[in-house]
């Protein structure tokens, strides 16, 4: 059994298609339905069942999932335990990086990283935080840089880089710019637009307003924070946003009594070895960590 039939089976179980699996292995169709034959030849079993233009893991394809995963994990941890005994800081680094915080935080660090490591390949999919969680809970990535979720995971090593201040937010048209600072009484009078409270953000809104028992009037939500500023801007309600985000084209208020914050930074799983790429970046984000927490 050899590693590219593995990888070509994995990547059809991934995207349920033999030609999008050709295009994600960059080769073509034909060898991926060679490689899913000698595998399937090997173990004396069929993998997929292929109906009209569907393809479906057999209950042989469902047991060999989770094992091919394992096996292409712990191929890639040894070949990396060699290059990092050399001391090098190369190979493969992939994470998993927020909508918000690649856009507002991460540039100057991924430029100088780049500039002092070019023999690292980035592999960076940015995609929503709790997202990025679930990955590296399962082992799926080396890193993930993102809000960090309220609640943790025993699990899972969090790194605090950036404390990220949230402010309520207002059109300077709405009722409530009138206001300095404003209340969960006030604020459940008017319509909200919150991030998705599935969101880690949304989370922390929402206990808010639970611990006063009291209920957002919510009239849309999204995961995406620069739509609802912009929804917030022309009127269409209130939020909670970062700080940072924000622009003339709306108006910030206090909460009464208390200073809202979520916290930014880096996770990676506690039995998951770090290679020396990822020690690397990690030590950047301390650098940045300093900085902001000085």
């Amino acid at each position: 059994m050899d590693t590219d039939s593995l990888k070509a089976f994995l990547a059809v179980a991934e995207q349920h298609s033999f030609s999008l699996a050709a295009e994600q292995l960059y080769i073509t169709q034909p060898a991926v339905s060679k490689r899913i034959a000698v595998l399937e030849s090997q173990l004396n079993c069929k993998l997929f069942d292929r109906i009209g233009r569907n393809v479906h893991l057999t209950e042989a394809g469902q047991a060999l999932l989770p094992q091919s995963r394992r096996i292409l994990q712990d191929i890639k941890e040894a070949v990396r335990s060699i290059q990092d005994l050399r001391g090098d800081v190369s190979g493969r680094l992939s994470m998993g990086i927020s909508h918000h915080i690649g856009l507002h935080r991460l540039p100057p660090i991924l430029r100088k990283y780049s500039q002092l490591y070019p023999d690292v390949k980035l592999d960076i999919d940015f995609m929503d935080s709790e997202q990025a969680h679930q990955l590296i809970l399962h082992g799926e990535m080396d890193l993930a840089v993102i809000t960090l979720s309220p609640t943790g995971e025993q699990q899972l090593l969090p790194i605090p880089i950036w404390n990220d201040p949230l402010t309520v937010t207002v059109a300077h048209s709405h009722p409530l710019a009138k206001y300095t600072s404003v209340n969960a009484e006030m604020l459940s009078q008017h319509t909200a637009l919150p991030p998705g409270l599935n969101t880690y953000t949304g989370q922390i809104i929402k206990e808010l307003f639970d611990q006063r028992g009291l209920k957002m009037n919510i009239g849309m939500s999204t995961n995406y924070l620069e739509t609802i500023k912009v929804m917030v801007s022309i009127g269409l309600g209130w939020s909670i946003l970062p700080l940072t985000l924000l622009d003339d084209s709306v108006k910030a208020l206090e909460w009464e009594g208390q200073a809202l914050s979520r916290t930014l930074g880096c996770v990676h799983h506690r039995n998951r070895s770090l290679s020396n790429a990822a020690e690397a970046f990690i030590e950047l984000l301390r650098v940045a960590s300093k900085e902001n927490f000085a």
